[in-house]
């Protein structure tokens, strides 16, 4: 696994009162929703970067308000009734 250097890390850790690995967990839980949401890993890939299960992750994605499936409307052909 490749370590990331975050500048102002320790200064965040203190400011916010947490430990190095809760901010480790909360860094790679940001860095995994952000990559989903722009579509650049797969759930599962987001679970991995993140260290929880897909389950888990879904649950995250949610309470961050990041939808798990995507729709786009322009690809989808609706049945009109007239």
């Amino acid at each position: 696994m490749h370590a990331i250097e975050v500048p102002l890390f320790d200064r965040m850790m203190l400011t916010s009162g947490r430990t190095a690995e809760e901010m480790d967990r909360e860094l790679r839980l940001l860095l995994a929703v952000k990559l989903f949401e722009l579509g650049r890993v797969s759930l599962g890939q987001a679970a991995e970067v993140a260290g929880m299960s897909r389950l888990a992750m879904i649950d995250e994605l949610g309470r961050m308000k990041v939808a798990v499936i995507n729709h786009d409307l322009d690809d989808h052909e609706f049945d009109r009734v007239d």
